[in-house]
């Protein structure tokens, strides 16, 4: 018998894939209209190479909804606490809606002060933060995102508990000619994503990412990584980061953290009340616009330009390879694992959609 996951895999069309998301999404209860907003979300993480945070997230999405721990049809509310600052009440949406209103509102906010802070309470999983800090640069500005993750896999420094989430950091800066700079990164060495793209796979992790931790040995196998600690980026550092980014997410909005967060892992039908937080900041308020994206075109180039270590071919600048890849994906079409694509054969019989091979 022929082994079909030993033969070149061919790309999926991004179009495909946005349709499978999307009717999976309606036939879960989304109205289309949100169906295909979170469609265009989702993909967004597939095209920049946020593979662990796209369709790949489909099944649990829609279990969630089945189950009824997400709301298919939320009253999102945007209540506008000062001129520059608001608060989002998810009414327990989908968390890609609900980031997405506190964006808008953060840009239109940032319009009028130059700047606005605006949180968001009753969310849920978004995907990757890099998505939501890109979209301000839609109206030439600066965005910054951060978020409590819907789940603990982290220990304090020292510890040996997760009490702490891989809570993220994104940072988008426009540019003029060049790409903009992009920076988005979990504050555990990887995302937890990551592992379970690697549990899903059955690959080995990197015996610098889990620990055991009544051992604190090294855990590479995958499919024992829901009993192992994720270990912070820079020991101390990724750890104190985490903790601080979990307050300003989560605490300030009214959402969980710390031993308050739900599992949405290990606990499919509870609500999880995850908090985010979206910022806009205009550079106009600081300086003329295209002087701006000059100047940090002037500087992306210099530091392209930089000696790399021997054995490097180049520097690397956050956000370059981004655009690159988004490119070729949005042509070409999209590499998605044949474990992966079981599991949507399986999610659209079971919705009774089409399934990839037939879009």
């Amino acid at each position: 018998m022929k082994d079909d996951t030993k033969a070149p895999q061919k790309p999926i069309a991004a179009k495909a894939v946005a349709g499978l998301i999307t009717d999976s999404l309606k036939a879960a209860g989304l109205p289309p209209d949100d169906a295909v907003k979170c469609a265009e979300l989702i993909l967004e993480a597939d095209l920049i190479g946020a593979d662990a945070h796209g369709v790949f997230r489909l099944p649990q999405y829609v279990t969630r909804l089945k189950l009824g721990s997400t709301n298919p049809r939320p009253s999102i509310k945007v209540n506008r606490t000062a001129p520059a600052t608001a608060l989002v009440d998810g009414d327990n949406g989908m968390g890609h809606l609900v980031v997405a209103r506190a964006a808008e509102t953060a840009i239109e906010m940032a319009r009028e002060c130059g700047v606005a802070w605006v949180g968001c309470r009753m969310s849920g999983h978004a995907g990757a933060a890099g998505v939501y800090a890109a979209l301000p640069l839609r109206a030439d500005m600066i965005g910054i995102y951060s978020a409590v993750a819907n789940a603990n896999h982290m220990p304090l420094a020292g510890g040996a508990e997760p009490l702490l989430g891989t809570n993220p950091l994104a940072i988008a800066i426009p540019a003029g000619e060049e790409p903009p700079l992009v920076l988005d990164i979990a504050t555990s060495i990887v995302s937890y994503g990551t592992i379970k793209n690697h549990k899903l796979q059955n690959r080995p992790l990197q015996g610098d990412w889990m620990i055991d931790p009544k051992t604190g040995a090294a855990v590479t196998d995958p499919q024992k990584s829901a009993e192992a600690l994720l270990l912070p980026m820079a020991g101390y550092k990724g750890a104190g980061l985490a903790l601080m980014l979990g307050l300003l997410g989560g605490t300030l909005n009214g959402a969980l953290f710390g031993r308050d967060c739900v599992d949405f892992n290990l606990e499919p039908g509870k609500v999880t009340n995850t908090g985010q937080f979206v910022i806009a900041l205009d550079p106009r308020k600081f300086l003329k616009l295209e002087e701006f994206k000059s100047e940090v075109d002037r500087h992306i180039r210099s530091l392209r330009d930089s000696r790399p270590l021997p054995g490097h071919d180049a520097v690397r600048l956050p956000g370059e390879q981004r655009a690159k890849r988004r490119a070729t994906r949005l042509r070409d079409g999209l590499i998605l694992p044949p474990e992966l694509i079981a599991q949507l054969d399986k999610l659209a019989a079971e919705l009774n959609v089409k399934p990839l091979r037939e879009r």
